[in-house]
């Protein structure tokens, strides 16, 4: 562990903690599809740097940021799919709202 760790992790884990808030409180609350995955992309960004901390902080700096690539990697995956998803929904309902899903027939 490094001797300015605690320091660091206090100061950095008080972001982190209102980043994972804000991506968690925007997926919950929001009914726009838009605002739901703006909310997943500021929880992935949370646990990013969350990942980097934590690496930075116990001396394993490359296996965090190989961790934290991957994480960005799949991240970008998942919202593209998201983002497809969207566009189907947009393109049969001619809306973004949540709860015009539930007239949605398949």
């Amino acid at each position: 562990m490094l001797p300015d760790a605690p320091e660091l992790l206090s100061l950095f884990g008080i972001g982190v903690v209102l980043t994972l808030l804000v991506g968690f409180y925007s997926v919950l609350t929001s009914q726009n599809l838009i605002r739901t995955l703006i909310g997943m992309e500021v929880l992935t960004k949370g646990v990013t740097l969350l990942i980097i901390v934590v690496g930075y902080v116990v001396g394993q700096i490359a296996l965090a940021q190989a961790l934290a690539i991957t994480l960005i990697i799949i991240e970008v995956a998942v919202i593209v799919v998201a983002v497809g998803i969207v566009l189907c929904v947009h393109k049969h309902t001619n809306s973004i709202d949540t709860r015009d899903l539930g007239n949605l027939k398949g």
